[in-house]
This record gives C-alpha cells, structure tokens and sequence, in this order.
C-alpha cells in the first residue's frame, strides 16, 4: 500500500498536480518519521489516481461516477445558487441542474451535489462513509432536503454545526459533516459534544427537524419590496420633486414618492433615501403622468431591466421586480410595523412608520403592539432563529417562512389575536412594558436629546426628521448604530434585555425554570418544537 491508495477528483490542472504532490511529500514526511528510507530516484512519481475531471458532471450531461472507495473527504466549492450563472456559466448550470433535477431543488448550493453524490454511491455499496465542509447554508430550506435524506438513509455520525472557515480572504461560516452507510449509531458528537442523535438542521435535538408553518402566523411577516433598477434616489432630488408644479393630472408628486428603508436603516444611521414607487398595478399611462419620478425610472430603471427573461422585469419596467401587493395591504391596517434585516450580526427588530417602504433586505412584521415586538426581540425567539435560518459570513439570516411562520407564540399571545382581546392580559403587559422600555433606552442612546433636533418633514403627516444640532454631535452620532450598540452591550442593555427575557419566559409558563437559571438553546428549542407540533397538529 502506498500513496496510490489515495484517489481523487479535481477539476483544475494545476490544482490536481498540486494535490499529487502533496500526497507524496506526506508520504516521504511518514516515511522519514518512521524510520524508513524514502524513494530517492525518482522522489515523485505520476499518481494518475487523482484524476483532473469534474466530480459532478460528464460531458454528455450525465452524472459523473465515482471509484469505489472507503471513505470520502472533501472540501467542495462555496457557491449559492444566485452566484452559479456567473461563475459556472449559464449553459453548464442548467446542465447540471438538469441531470440532478429527481434529487436536488433548482435553487440548492453547488455543496448539495457532492453530498448527493456521496449519498448515490452509498446506495451501490461504492462508499461507506464520508466526511464534507459545507457553508452553514446547507441548513436553509432550500439546501436541508439532501441532509433530510443523508439522516434518513446514512445517519450523521459527527458534525460541527457553525465553524469560522476564511476562503477568498472573507469570512464564512462552515458546517463539517460526517456520516455513514448503514444504521443509525448508538450516539454522536456534534461541536464536540456527545448527543444521541444529530438532526437535518444540525442540532442534537428535535430542535427545528420539519417544523411547520403555523396557521396563527401566517399573512403577518414578509420580505420587502425587490426592485431589481434603481429607484431609489437621494433625499434632495426627492425634496424637488415634492415641491414641483402640479402634474399633467393635477396631482403631486407625493402619489408616487415614499421614504425608503433598507437593512443599513435598522443597523446604522437612517440613510434619508426616498423611492419612485407606482405600486403593482399602475398601467405606464397612468405612470406617465407624474413626469419627473417617471422620466428617472424611463432613464435609469429601464435600461437595467432590458434583456430579462421574465415578463414582468421586462414589459412592466416602471414596477418593482416584487413589488409585493399582500404586504402593502397589510401594512395599511397598521401604523408602524417591525422589521429586521434579513441577514444581520445581531437579533435587532425595529419600529418604522408604516408609510415608509421597506426594502427586500428587511423583513417586516405588520403588527403595532409592544406585546409582538418584545417576543420577537427576546432571548427565546432569537434562539429559534438561529437554528431555524443559516448564517453569511458571522451574520445569522432570518425568513418569514422559515423562522417567523414556524415560531410558537406563548398561548393566547399569538400573532392572529389584535392585541385588544389581550391587552389586559397581566403577560401581555409585562412584556410590552419591558419591551417599551428597551426601545426608550435605545432610542435614547441612539439620539440624546443634547446632540439632535427635530425638523418636520416636508411631506405633512410623516415622522420628523432627526438632524445633529452641529457638527461635533454630528461626528458623535455617526458612531450611534445599533451595531456599535450590541457590539458594546453595556450592562443597562443587557439588564433590559433580561427584564424582557424573564417576562416572555414567564408567558411560555417557564418562570420558575427561567429564574433558576436561564434554560439552555437546546432546551429552548426542544420546548418550542413540542409547542409546534401541537399547535400544526
């Protein structure tokens, strides 16, 4: 046996020799180290064991086979499925995507496709186990049904959950996945510790394992608005606009201009962008009539939407890509509405003005009460979050599907009821009492009285604006995000944090538990995953 032993697949040439290389200067490191004399003439020899060819698809469009071996280790390419037209090429992707189409979504992660791999040569007796780095996206919904089917069919006997991996000089986080044909083991260790069993979404527990969608939760969260153009455009330009003659139809060109918020908005200093926004159903005439906020969109919007393939980008370039009808209706029963990014560092919900429009980067709640805010900002909701979505980069992503649909509201509270049928409920007051409060102190971190004023905006009836009084408070602001904030988490934002944590832990009945010592995120989750069944039951 020698380094012969060692097969291997690698598309890139260079890349390929590299790794036969490398394989012979570990031979010749054990060799020296055991005391044995290693080859001299020649020190290397060819090792056409590792071969130069994809390890996913033929040429002729089929599924590439693989040799039958012991076990598989490997560190697939990090690629989401947004990116694969442009750094796989179009024609390749669909190619690909074709021959895996009876196992694997359109939208799934170039990773899937080595796991799927594995798992078919499971199935032929060609491998028995295999060990894969995968972004932690591999958790996301999109991605989970090739780990629902490793569970079922060669069982997870190792994993890392979310490790800090650098490719390309970012920051990702990775899940290492190791698994087997055969029976499910007798235990397991995941992120080092011994669990019975490690779940889809990689948790030792029946944490999040299909969890549904709650029928009490639905028609209440979404993605904001996708442009796909730039409608959005600065705060002067909008200032000239609103103050222009009236148009053609003798309207202003307030119908169609709105404050804009995008993630940065929750995170950092508010922007100050507005938007061009004609709905989701103004004909182009109608459009046209309001001539400036028009004349940008015909100049600078429909260019970018020439050449796309779907009609709506294309035929109805003045309308955003998603321009997202169900939202707006709801957000007109509100006068505020939560949102938070929908990939952020930090678990951050925040109140705007129901008029200003949200951007696809948000993910809005349209409820108005304290009570919703302060479950959804506390320590329990957070923790479902986590291990419900996946992360970019060190940044925990969160989706109305996912994360807030599936989420168990404490009984009674849940996201159906307006918050009049339980505003004198003594949990519903506890929690929008706390929750009140930490968004008081906030708001008064972020803008101190001493450092700000305020300006009406120029549109009557929207919230004033908030402006520095000079340019020291100016310079001071800038460093006022809620970013630097919970980077900071000074101890009256976790004392906050913990008034709020105990009251909603008191409406899930957990008090006394909670007091004792707040629960762990496994138990945290099993907890509310006994609750999502019941409630989908």
């Amino acid at each position: 046996m020698g380094p012969e032993c060692v097969l291997g697949i690698e598309l890139n040439p260079y890349a390929a020799e590299l790794a036969r290389v490398s394989v012979w200067i570990g031979e010749i490191q054990w060799m020296r180290r055991n005391g044995f004399d290693a080859a001299k003439n020649p020190i290397l020899r060819p090792l056409e064991t590792i071969e130069c060819r994809d390890a996913v698809l033929n040429d002729d469009g089929t599924r590439a086979k693989w040799p039958t071996v012991d076990a598989v280790i490997g560190n697939p390419p990090f690629l989401g499925d947004k990116k694969m037209f442009t750094s796989l090429g179009r024609e390749y992707t669909l190619r690909m995507r074709e021959a895996y189409a009876d196992l694997l979504a359109g939208r799934s992660d170039l990773v899937c496709y080595w796991f799927e791999q594995c798992l078919r040569h499971m199935k032929t007796g060609k491998l028995k186990r295999a060990g894969l780095v995968a972004t932690n996206s591999i958790r996301q919904q999109s991605n989970r049904g090739v780990l629902d089917r490793l569970t079922k069919l060669a069982p997870i006997f190792e994993a890392w959950s979310d490790e800090p991996w650098v490719v390309d000089g970012a920051a990702v986080r990775v899940s290492i996945i190791c698994f087997a044909d055969g029976a499910t083991p007798s235990s397991a260790q995941l992120d080092g510790d011994a669990v019975e069993q490690i779940t889809s979404s990689l948790t030792g527990t029946a944490g999040n394992v299909d969890a549904s969608a709650l029928p009490q939760n639905r028609g209440i969260a979404f993605q904001g608005i996708k442009r796909v153009g730039q409608f959005e455009i600065a705060r002067s330009i909008a200032v000239d606009w609103l103050r222009a003659p009236t148009n053609p139809n003798g309207r202003k060109n307030a119908d169609v201009l709105r404050p804009w918020a995008s993630g940065f908005d929750v995170v950092r200093r508010p922007q100050d962008y507005w938007i061009v926004d004609f709905g989701w159903d103004t004909p182009h005439d109608d459009a046209a009539l309001y001539e400036l906020p028009f004349a940008h969109v015909e100049r600078v919007v429909r260019p970018e939407r020439k050449g796309k393939r779907e009609a709506r980008a294309n035929e109805m370039w003045w309308i955003f890509y998603w321009p997202r009808p169900e939202m707006r209706k709801r957000l007109k029963t509100v006068e505020r509405y939560l949102a938070r990014p929908s990939v952020a560092k930090h678990h951050i919900f925040r109140w705007f003005d129901s008029r200003i429009l949200p951007d696809g980067a948000l993910v809005v709640v349209c409820r108005e009460d304290d009570t919703v805010f302060g479950i959804l900002q506390s320590r329990v909701h957070e923790v479902w979050g986590l291990h419900r979505g996946s992360t970019l980069e060190d940044r925990p992503a969160y989706t109305p599907s996912t994360t807030f649909e599936t989420f168990p509201f404490p009984e009674g509270l849940t996201p159906d009821i307006p918050a009049a049928d339980y505003a004198a409920d003594p949990r519903a007051q506890a929690i929008a009492t706390a929750a009140a409060r930490l968004n008081e102190l906030r708001e008064n971190w972020l803008n101190p009285a001493d450092l700000i004023m305020r300006e009406p905006e120029v549109v009557a009836g929207y919230p004033d604006r908030i402006l520095p009084k000079d340019e020291e408070a100016a310079k001071e602001l800038k460093k006022r995000t809620l970013t630097n904030l919970y980077n900071a988490r000074p101890q009256w934002l976790a004392n906050a944090h913990a008034t709020l944590d105990a009251a909603v832990a008191d409406a899930y009945g957990w008090g006394e538990d909670w007091r004792a010592g707040p629960l762990t995120d496994d138990e945290i989750l099993a907890r509310l995953f006994r609750l999502n069944q019941e409630r989908s039951a």
